[in-house]
């Protein structure tokens, strides 16, 4: 059997964080959803059972957590930290494709989210 790629997926992780450009937005934060498509081998834990052979998803999420409790102006910089974090804590990571969105943007619309998406590789 042959694969073609090994991904580990968190699919919306949910954060209250106070990010953004408006004073406001630092004061009074938004609920952000966080997504990660990560890819790496873990052919070992495929065929051993054994957590050792990947990586594990909750320290994952552990180090999201800590970087969306540091404020940022811009998402697209703070999906750069959170990218950067994650190859160098784990570096099994081949690339890593992250989506953050933050619920109702104060932009004067009505609007349920707004958000970016980016690939970073290894």
């Amino acid at each position: 059997m042959k694969i073609h790629s090994m991904n580990i997926i968190l699919h919306d992780m949910k954060f209250y964080s106070y990010h953004g450009v408006l004073p406001q937005e630092n004061a009074v934060g938004a609920e952000y959803k966080v997504s990660l498509d990560i890819e790496t081998d873990f052919s070992e834990a495929a065929t051993t059972d054994k957590l050792e052979g990947t990586i594990n998803y909750a320290e994952i999420h552990d180090a999201v957590k800590e970087e969306m409790n540091i404020p940022a102006k811009l998402l697209e910089h703070l999906s750069y930290r959170i990218s950067k974090r994650l190859f160098n804590d784990f570096p099994a990571i081949k690339s890593i494709e992250i989506s953050i969105f933050k619920e109702n943007p104060p932009m004067g619309a009505d609007c349920k989210s707004v958000g970016i998406k980016v690939k970073y590789f290894q």
